[in-house]
């Protein structure tokens, strides 16, 4: 089979700071078409699916100003550098949530929007967690709650759940061997 690959003229940045670059490129087509295409790169993101021995998941309810609507996440945000992936990952959990994870390991990677954007979104499994004497974040969300994975997925039918980290982590959990 034979590959054409899109030719890239050149890019100008538009805006950019550490989380977010934000450029056009001039695109050409196999076929000759030429247009111009805007792209947004950030930096890598780490969620964690935090499950317990009930097959319950640990989601924070938060409001989104960008679509103004209150829906259920799992905890996670940007890798700091040079960090450690699975290490930001629990960070974050902590950070947001109060529970510390007991384990960590890398359940899926994607990417949310490739014709456009390029984040890289690293989604990790802890088994089991412990409550810490830090309080959660008061930015970070109005109520932390575990959740079973069953009830999980009416919320995602009812649009209780919509960021896809969330929607991809819970359907992974459940492809998973024996769930």
């Amino acid at each position: 089979m034979s590959r054409t690959q899109w030719t890239i003229h050149g890019e100008n940045v538009v805006d950019e700071n550490r989380h977010i670059r934000l450029s056009t490129v001039d695109i050409e087509l196999p076929d000759g078409v030429k247009f111009t295409q805007y792209v947004i790169r950030m930096p890598r993101c780490a969620m964690t699916l935090v499950l317990n021995d009930s097959r319950e998941i640990l989601l924070m309810y938060r409001h989104r100003f960008i679509i103004d609507r209150w829906v259920w996440e799992l905890p996670g945000g940007y890798v700091d550098g040079v960090e450690d992936v699975a290490a930001a990952a629990a960070r974050e959990v902590e950070e947001e949530t109060g529970w510390r994870p007991k384990s960590m390991e890398h359940l899926v990677t994607y990417q949310p929007s490739i014709g456009s954007l390029d984040q890289p979104q690293e989604i990790f499994l802890a088994r089991g967690a412990d409550l810490t004497d830090t309080p959660p974040d008061v930015n970070e969300a109005e109520d932390i709650r575990w959740i079973s994975l069953a009830d999980a997925l009416v919320m995602i039918d009812r649009g209780e759940i919509i960021g896809a980290a969330t929607v991809v982590a819970v359907y992974r959990a459940l492809s998973l061997e024996g769930w």
